[in-house]
C-alpha cells in the first residue's frame, strides 16, 4: 500500500523544523519566502539546501539571481513569517516590515537573525513538486543569542530546554 500524500503530510507535521526566511536580490529582483525545509550538507565547502515549490512564482527570480540568503527567525518574529508566508503578496511590502542589510551576494541579511548564511547557488534538483537548491555559504553573520522560532504540528513555537 502507498502512502498518501495526506498521510505524509501529517506525518511531517509532526517533524520539528526551524523557520528560515529565505531571501535573494539581483538583476531579476528581490524575492523571498518561508520554509522550513532547509538543512546543513557539507561543510567542506561550507554547503546548505532549502526546497522551493516548483509552482512558486519566485523560482525564477532565485535561479535568475544566482543567490539566496537564508535568515533563521528569532522566536519573536511570528509576524513577519506571516507576512513572507503569504499573508503579504507586495515584495515591497514584504521588506517594509524588517531592517535589512546586504552581504557579499547581495541578498538581503535579516537584522534580528540568529544567523544569516548568503550563499551561491550550485546546484538546483528538481524532485516531485519541489526545487532543491543547493547552495555554497561564501558569507555569514552570526546575530545576538536567542531562541529559535520553530514550527510544529503545523503552529510557529520556540525551543524550551528540557
Amino acid at each position: 500500500m502507498e502512502l498518501s500524500i495526506d498521510q505524509f503530510r501529517e506525518g511531517m507535521a509532526r517533524v520539528c523544523g526551524s523557520v528560515n526566511l529565505i531571501t535573494t536580490d539581483g538583476s531579476a529582483g528581490r524575492g523571498g519566502f518561508v520554509a522550513t525545509a532547509m538543512c546543513s550538507v557539507t561543510d567542506d565547502p561550507p554547503t546548505l539546501l532549502v526546497c522551493m515549490n516548483t509552482k512558486s512564482a519566485q523560482t525564477r527570480t532565485f535561479v535568475d539571481n544566482g543567490c539566496f540568503c537564508v535568515n533563521v527567525m528569532r522566536h519573536d518574529s511570528t509576524d513577519l513569517a506571516s507576512v513572507f508566508a503569504g499573508k503579504v503578496q507586495d515584495m515591497d511590502e514584504r521588506y517594509a516590515h524588517a531592517e535589512w542589510e546586504t552581504l557579499r551576494t547581495g541578498s538581503p541579511a535579516l537584522r534580528t537573525s540568529l544567523v544569516s548564511c548568503d550563499c551561491e547557488i550550485a546546484e538546483v534538483q528538481t524532485v516531485g513538486t519541489h526545487n532543491i537548491f543547493i547552495g555554497h555559504i561564501v558569507d555569514q553573520r552570526l546575530r545576538e543569542a536567542g531562541k529559535s522560532l520553530l514550527y510544529f504540528d503545523r503552529s510557529f513555537g520556540r525551543f524550551e530546554q528540557a
